[in-house]
C-alpha cells in the first residue's frame, strides 16, 4: 500500500514533455520527473543535447525517454512534438515550457533582431506550447503546464533588458491561462527561479562585483543548486497542487523578499 506522501505526489506513468530539456535547468527538471516515474519527451533545438539527456534517463535512471528536435518558435514544430509524444507514450499530461535565450546588450544598443530573438525564444515559445499542448489537455480534461518565470520578471534585473520583458510576459500569460482554464481541468503555473548560474551566465553576466551584489541580496547568501528546482516542479505537476493555478512558485533563496 502506498503511503500518504506517495499518493499525494505520485507521478508514475504520467507523460511529461520538456522544451529546452537539453539545457542546464530543464535537463535537471526532466531527470527529476523521470525519477518520479514520468515518461519523458526531451524537446530542444539542439537534438544532440536532447538525445544526451534522454539517454541519461534511459541508461542511468532506467526510465523511458526520447529526444526530439523542436524549434519552439514554430507552432507546427510543437504540433509535431505533441504527435510524437502521443505516438510514443499514448498521452501528454505535463508540459514544461523551458526554451529560451538571454542577451546582455544594453538598452540603447540592442537591435530589433536581437530583441525579437529573445522575446520569441521565451514568450512566443511559451505561448505556442500552451496553445498546442493546452488544447490537447483541454480535450482530455486534465493536465499541468509549468512555465518558467524569473526573479527578473519584476522588478526587472539589470543587464537583462529583453529577458526581463519576456519573463514578465510569461508570468502574465500564466496568470491569464490560470483564469481562462480554471474550470476545465488544466492547471497553468510558473516557477520563479532565482540565481542558478549556467556557464553562459558566468561568462556574460556574473562578474565578481555582480556576484557579490547578488549574494548580498540573497538571504541564503549562495546561488541555487539546479536540483533544488525539482521539488517545485514535482509539486506543481502532481495532484498535491490540484487547487493551484495561475500561480508563481518562487525558488530563489529569499532573493525576492530582500530589501535594505
Amino acid at each position: 500500500m502506498k503511503s500518504f506522501i506517495e499518493n499525494l505526489f505520485d507521478l508514475k506513468g504520467r507523460v511529461a514533455a520538456v522544451t529546452g530539456g537539453g539545457g542546464y535547468l530543464c535537463g535537471e527538471m526532466a531527470r527529476g520527473l523521470a525519477k518520479a516515474g514520468c515518461k519523458i519527451v526531451i524537446m530542444d533545438l539542439r537534438l544532440e543535447k536532447a538525445e544526451t539527456v534522454a539517454e541519461e534517463i534511459r541508461n542511468n535512471l532506467k526510465g523511458e525517454a526520447i529526444g526530439l528536435r523542436i524549434d519552439a518558435t514554430s507552432k507546427d514544430a510543437f504540433k509535431d512534438g505533441l504527435t510524437t509524444t502521443i505516438d510514443a507514450f499514448g498521452q501528454a499530461d505535463i508540459l514544461i515550457n523551458g526554451a529560451g535565450i538571454n542577451a546582455a546588450t544594453p538598452f540603447l544598443d540592442i537591435e530589433l533582431d536581437e530583441f525579437y530573438d529573445v522575446i520569441n525564444s521565451q514568450i512566443t515559445s511559451t505561448l505556442l506550447g500552451c496553445q498546442v499542448f493546452g488544447e490537447y489537455m483541454l480535450t482530455q480534461g486534465k493536465g499541468s503546464i509549468i512555465n518558467i518565470s524569473s526573479a527578473s520578471a519584476g522588478p526587472p534585473l539589470s543587464k537583462a533588458f529583453a529577458y526581463s520583458v519576456a519573463k514578465a510576459g510569461i508570468l502574465n500569460l500564466t496568470q491569464n491561462l490560470g483564469r481562462e482554464w480554471g474550470t476545465q481541468g488544466v492547471r497553468v503555473n510558473a516557477i520563479r527561479p532565482g540565481f542558478f548560474p549556467t556557464e553562459w551566465n558566468k561568462k556574460n553576466f556574473i562578474t565578481e562585483e555582480r556576484k557579490k551584489a547578488i549574494l548580498n541580496h540573497t538571504p541564503m547568501a549562495r546561488f541555487g543548486e539546479v536540483d533544488e528546482l525539482v521539488g517545485a516542479i514535482i509539486y506543481l505537476a502532481s495532484d498535491a497542487a490540484t487547487f493551484v493555478t495561475g500561480s508563481e512558485l518562487t525558488v530563489d533563496g529569499g532573493y525576492s523578499c530582500m530589501t535594505i
